[in-house]
């Protein structure tokens, strides 16, 4: 991400999670505030819908993973007593503005400085009040230690605890990704994570490998750098080492089962999406 500045991926996500509602009616993630944020109407995502088109296996997986992590957030919560949710990398994510459960746990937004004041600031221009049970938390995941800043914010690590950590393992060090894993496995409260991650470029097909290397300059050029992929077989292993269990990962049959079939269309190739739960859970 170039320094000072807000991340633009943060809105190309929630760009193609407004288009998702407007091309596809919601039909895997619902978000009534998806377009507000971005300050879009459904008339001209409709216009320039056509532009769209070669990018809708990745606003499904944008409608995927969030889909799969408050499916799990309500799973936790029925199960047993929940009552703290972090969001990873927030970027422009209105669960805590909109969520069936927002007002029962207390909600920590985990992003870096820029990109926060520049969501206080859609939130503001939309008319989206600020809950009262939610915290912004400013971090650089890859120089500061995210259990003090957590702590600092007032997350009780004796509670148990719901992680959501979606489009963002990609940017980040191996060594970062696996110190935030740790943390969250050895919390003495429990807590179960939601994550995305994605496969190496040579495990993907043909049109896929293509989009992939498009984004990866495209990013890039705005200073977000693709880091890190991982094959399934080596991230089972290191989340097994780390101590999680209940280690679910949702590879591209299992999402497209799951999501798509009933349209005739297959998720992308890449995709991946881990829930597991953390040694003290």
């Amino acid at each position: 991400m170039q320094t000072g500045k807000p991340s633009q991926t943060a809105l190309d996500t929630a760009g193609l999670r407004a288009i998702h509602q407007v091309l596809d009616n919601g039909a895997i993630f619902n978000d009534p505030l998806a377009l507000r944020i971005i300050g879009r109407d459904a008339e001209s995502i409709r216009r320039d819908a056509e532009s769209y088109r070669a990018m809708r296996k990745m606003r499904w997986l944008m409608a995927m993973r969030a889909r799969v992590a408050e499916d799990a957030l309500t799973a936790m919560v029925a199960q047993r007593s929940v009552g703290q949710l972090v969001i990873l990398g927030a970027g422009l994510d209105t669960y805590a503005y909109r969520g069936d459960l927002a007002e029962k746990v207390r909600i920590f937004e985990v992003d870096n400085p820029e990109t926060q004041l520049w969501k206080r600031e859609l939130l503001r221009k939309a008319a989206i009040e600020f809950p009262s049970n939610l915290a912004f938390v400013p971090v650089d995941f890859e120089r500061e230690l995210l259990p003090a800043t957590l702590a600092a914010a007032g997350f009780d690590s004796t509670q148990p605890a719901f992680f959501s950590w979606l489009g963002v393992v990609v940017y980040l060090t191996k060594d970062a990704i696996l110190s935030t894993l740790r943390f969250i496995a050895d919390l003495p409260g429990g807590a179960e994570v939601v994550f995305d991650y994605g496969t190496p470029l040579d495990s993907l097909s043909g049109k896929d490998a293509a989009t992939i290397k498009a984004i990866t300059g495209r990013v890039a050029d705005v200073g977000e750098v693709f880091r890190s992929f991982f094959e399934p077989s080596e991230l089972g292993t290191c989340l097994a080492t780390l101590g999680f269990s209940n280690i679910v990962d949702l590879g591209p049959p299992e999402l497209t089962r799951r999501f798509l079939a009933q349209i005739g269309e297959s998720a992308f190739s890449g995709a991946h999406i881990v829930a597991a739960t953390g040694r003290q859970s």
